[in-house]
């Protein structure tokens, strides 16, 4: 008798636990403190939040946020439920991608590496690579941010950085040389660019990637004029245009007839097809230690696979050569 009422008693106090997709809204909401900016995250409206928000909270039986006109806060249990949800859903994340690891083929390679130097670089290669390990099978995540390769299922990545990732190898793989390129229409209908003052003396857009960090700084105008003799104070800032990424640069060039600051090694396919053009011989060179590099986690550095695409990749590198291009400044 004893037994069956504790039993019942227990059942009775217990409640129904919100599901994965439910608290996912709910560790946005609580990381944002704003729905309309969890709404963007997890693909909802910011009404459809809001009442998710509340069937968690109906389901708990506690109040998750105080809510006024202007702004939401966590009470001091819902800072205890985003605290938990947040562990629960990264462990459930990491987990997930051991699994799915655990599924793969001992011959798959998953690759994190940046849209555009799949396409720019890598692809073009890939009959090279297919030939040199006919045995090992290549799968991409296209993505520019940081990965856990843990939780995202990756077995390295090519990333843009210092190459100070902690846990991690990085081989170095190559600088990034900033040229300024056009489009051929430019050259045959254009004003005349023989030298590079003649890109102040005509009325031209002059795109850039306009990124810093709090060591570094992208090559923009102002730096590639000097490093061509130029004086930059000449420069009408008016007519500079600053985008996110480079791939942007390259498409205002493409469809505007801007000139623009690229890196050099990821317009070689839109170089060589003749969509762009390369303008004088000058190039500024990322400041160091930035470069582009091979990164792995220190405890799969040496498997087989990981092993293979490196030295794959450092030899390509190898045949590439070394030494700065003419015309590189540092």
């Amino acid at each position: 008798m004893t037994n069956n009422s504790s039993s019942n008693s227990s059942n009775g106090n217990s409640r129904m636990l919100p599901g994965t997709r439910a608290l996912r809204t709910f560790e946005a909401a609580a990381r944002h403190l704003n729905f309309t900016r969890a709404a963007d995250e997890v693909g909802l409206t910011p009404a459809a939040v809001s009442y998710q928000i509340k069937e968690i909270e109906d389901q708990l039986g506690v109040v998750l946020f105080t809510r006024t006109s202007r702004s939401i806060q966590l009470t001091p249990a819902g800072a205890v439920m985003f605290e938990a949800t947040a562990d629960a859903l990264d462990s459930l994340h990491r987990a997930a991608g051991r699994a799915r690891k655990l599924t793969r083929s001992a011959a798959h390679l998953r690759v994190s590496l940046s849209a555009r130097f799949a396409t720019n670089w890598l692809l073009p290669r890939l009959p090279k690579f297919r030939a040199a390990n006919p045995g090992l099978e290549l799968s991409f995540d296209i993505a520019d941010e940081l990965r856990d390769f843990e939780a995202d299922d990756i077995d390295i990545a090519i990333r843009f950085g210092t190459g100070s990732y902690e846990g991690a190898r990085a081989d170095r793989l190559f600088d990034t040389l900033i040229v300024p390129v056009c489009s051929p229409r430019l050259i045959e209908t254009g004003p005349p660019l023989n030298e590079p003052r003649d890109l102040l003396r005509h009325n031209l857009t002059l795109c850039f990637v306009d990124w810093k960090t709090d060591t570094m700084t992208w090559p923009d105008w102002r730096m590639w004029m000097a490093a061509a003799g130029v004086d930059s104070n000449d420069i009408d800032d008016s007519r500079l245009v600053g985008f996110t990424d480079s791939s942007f640069v390259v498409q205002a060039v493409l469809e505007s007839g801007a000139v623009g600051l690229a890196d050099l090694d990821m317009i070689a396919g839109d170089l060589a097809q003749g969509r762009l053009v390369r303008l004088f011989d000058v190039g500024v060179r990322m400041a160091q230690p930035y470069a582009y590099y091979l990164v792995c986690p220190q405890g799969s550095s040496e498997d087989a696979r990981v092993v293979a695409f490196r030295e794959w990749m450092l030899g390509e590198m190898k045949d590439r050569g070394e030494g700065p291009p003419d015309g590189a400044a540092a």
